[in-house]
């Protein structure tokens, strides 16, 4: 059944993990030893955090999807994640971190990348999408559809294919008849997110700054 919220919808603190059920959960790891699963690279064995004071976006679309590689012991995973997408976005005040943990003679190290810190110069993405295992958000969004079939995000109501707009990201697997959600438009304020993967065709990064840390308390937040 297809739910449609028409014109703004503002959901307080919104937070969504969109999973597989239990027992798709339970099959990730036959399914990669298979080679049923596929994603557009490995993903690496750490998930980082990144938060923001907004992100404001157009076409946005999220659906589920299974990412996969190796953990930091060399051993294969899989993770479920929902994968948001925009056909643009601008990031205000942005920030990445990722602990790498017990290295050898220094302990736990900090990443931390900052950008578009300063007035007016916001980041900008084109074509994004973000692997996310976690998300906190105040967020907003315009004509919004919840309940879309993951392989129809792109279509319009012929059923064919829109030019520029995000569907189901190149690459990847995904079913194509699963629960996804998509909207015209999307504003999310004091952003905090986990995450495992991002790409996009366009990432510009102003008042790029890129630092290394001993410990964990330059991370962007805490949990």
């Amino acid at each position: 059944m297809k739910s449609q919220v028409r014109g703004g919808t503002r959901w307080k603190r919104f937070a969504v993990v969109m999973v597989p059920s239990v027992a798709a959960t339970a099959a990730i790891g036959v399914g990669l030893a298979q080679g049923a699963l596929a994603a557009s690279f490995s993903i690496s064995g750490q998930d980082f955090k990144v938060s923001a004071d907004s992100l404001v976006g157009k076409d946005f679309v999220q659906y589920g999807s299974v990412d996969g590689g190796k953990d930091l012991e060399g051993k294969d995973f899989a993770t479920p994640v929902a994968v948001s997408g925009f056909s643009e976005a601008w990031i205000t005040n942005m920030c990445q971190s990722v602990v790498t943990p017990k290295v050898p003679f220094v302990g736990d190290v900090t990443l931390r990348l900052e950008a578009g810190t300063e007035s007016g110069k916001k980041v900008y993405a084109k074509g994004i999408y973000l692997d996310v295992a976690e998300l906190q958000a105040d967020a907003e969004f315009g004509n919004i559809d919840i309940g879309v079939a993951a392989g129809a995000l792109n279509t319009g109501p012929d059923g064919k294919p829109i030019e520029g707009k995000p569907g189901i990201q190149p690459n990847t697997r995904a079913n194509p008849y699963g629960f996804a959600q998509r909207a015209k438009d999307a504003t999310l304020l004091d952003v905090k997110q986990k995450a495992w993967a991002t790409t996009a065709a366009t990432f510009k990064l102003p008042n790029l700054s890129l630092s290394l840390h001993r410990g964990t308390s330059a991370e962007c937040y805490k949990d």
